[in-house]
C-alpha cells in the first residue's frame, strides 16, 4: 500500500467541495488492510465519496476502498445469491443484475455511491429498502484484524441507518455484500409516481428493466448529476412523528405529506416542509442560492455546490434550513448525510 501525503479529495466526493487528506491510500482486498503504514491517526473510509461532506481537511488517512468483482454464489428454486465487492459502483451492478433477469434493485437504480455504502445507509427508494434484498456481508474488523460476517439480524438495520453507523463506526470496512434476488420478480410500482411514469412510457408489458428505467426517468427530472452540479443527493432524512402531533400539523396545513410507519407513526416529508420555509429574502428554500451553494430549484431535498462552495458554506446552508423547519413545525430534521 503506498500513502500519499497532503492529496486533494475534491474528486472523490460527489459534492466537489475543496478539501485535503494529510494522508491518502487505496486498497483492493482485505490483506492490503491487516497492516495499516500509518497508525494512531484518524481514519476515514471512502467509496463512491456520495454521502459525504467535508467541511475541513481530514487530519488523518483516508482509505479508498477499490474491492471489485459480482459472483454468482448459488440458486434455490426462488432466488439467486449474488456477492458484490463494496467498491462496485452501484447503479452499474443493479444494471448488470437487471441483464440477468434477477429482480429486486430495479426500484433503486441510479442511485449514486458504491455497493460497500449501501448497507451502512441502508439505502432505499420508491418503496424499497437495501434491508429487503440484503442476504449477509463480510467486513474486516481493524481492532480484532480479521474478517467477520453479518447476516440481516446482526446489522440492525432502521431507517437510513445501521449498526455500522453507530455502534462501529469507524471500526470495520465493508469487503462485500451478498444479496438474495428473485428469479421471478416481485414488481412494485404503486409508490409514488412510477405507475404514472410508466403510464406515460406506454409500457404494455411490465418488467424489471421497465421499471428501472421509470425510476431513471424520475431521478434525472428531479435529481441533479453529481458529475455537473455536486451534490450527495437527499441532504435529509424524511423525519417520523407521532399520529397525534401530525394530525396536529395537518389541521394547520391540510396540504403536508405524511406516509404512515408499521408502527403508527407517520413519516413526513422533509422536501415538502422545506419548500414551506424559506429565508427572509425568499418565499421557499427550494431554489434558493447564496453564492455556489444552493438548494436545488427541483428538489428541496438536495443541496447543491454550484462551482465554488466550501463544504462550510453548503452545511452552514443546511443549518439555517434545519432551523426554519423546526421554528415553523416543530420538526427536527436529521442530516443523512456524513458531516466531516
Amino acid at each position: 500500500m503506498t500513502i500519499h501525503e497532503n492529496t486533494s479529495l475534491i474528486h472523490i466526493n460527489t459534492f466537489q467541495v475543496p478539501a485535503k487528506a494529510r494522508y491518502f491510500s487505496t486498497f483492493s482486498d482485505a490483506a492490503e488492510l491487516e497492516n495499516l503504514p500509518v497508525n494512531n491517526v484518524p481514519l476515514l473510509i471512502v467509496g463512491g465519496g456520495s454521502n459525504i461532506l467535508f467541511t475541513k481537511d481530514f487530519d488523518g488517512l483516508v482509505l479508498k476502498n477499490e474491492i471489485r468483482g459480482i459472483e454468482e454464489l448459488h440458486e434455490d428454486p426462488e432466488y439467486v445469491y449474488v456477492r458484490a465487492g463494496a467498491g462496485e459502483n452501484w447503479h452499474s451492478f443493479v444494471l448488470y443484475c437487471l441483464e440477468k433477469g434477477w429482480g429486486g434493485l430495479e426500484n433503486l437504480s441510479l442511485i449514486p455511491g458504491n455497493v460497500g455504502a449501501a448497507p451502512i445507509q441502508n439505502i432505499g427508494a420508491y418503496g424499497v429498502e437495501l434491508e429487503d434484498l440484503f442476504w449477509d456481508l463480510e467486513a474486516f474488523d481493524l481492532t480484532q484484524k480479521k474478517i467477520r460476517t453479518f447476516t440481516k439480524t446482526d446489522c440492525e438495520f432502521n431507517y437510513r441507518d445501521s449498526i455500522f453507523k453507530n455502534r462501529y463506526k469507524g471500526q470495520l470496512v465493508i469487503l462485500n455484500v451478498t444479496f438474495r434476488l428473485r428469479k421471478k420478480p416481485v414488481f412494485h410500482t404503486s409508490y409514488g409516481i412510477i405507475q404514472q411514469e410508466l403510464d406515460n412510457m406506454g409500457i404494455r408489458e411490465l418488467g424489471i428493466k421497465a421499471i428501472s428505467q421509470a425510476v431513471i426517468n424520475i431521478r434525472s427530472r428531479k435529481l441533479p448529476d453529481p458529475a455537473k452540479i455536486g451534490n450527495a443527493g437527499s441532504f435529509f432524512k424524511n423525519p417520523s412523528v407521532r399520529k397525534d402531533f401530525y394530525d396536529s400539523l395537518q389541521i394547520k396545513n391540510p396540504g403536508i405529506v405524511g406516509y404512515p410507519n408499521l408502527n403508527g407513526s407517520v413519516k413526513l416529508a422533509a422536501g415538502w416542509l422545506i419548500e414551506q420555509c424559506g429565508p427572509e429574502s425568499s418565499v421557499s428554500w427550494k431554489g434558493y442560492r447564496i453564492g455556489d451553494a444552493g438548494c436545488h430549484p427541483n428538489q428541496a431535498l438536495v443541496l447543491v455546490n454550484y462551482g465554488s462552495a466550501t463544504g462550510a458554506q453548503v452545511y452552514e446552508l443546511s443549518e439555517k434550513i434545519k432551523k426554519s423547519v423546526k421554528d415553523r413545525f416543530n420538526v427536527d430534521l436529521e442530516r443523512e448525510v456524513n458531516i466531516i
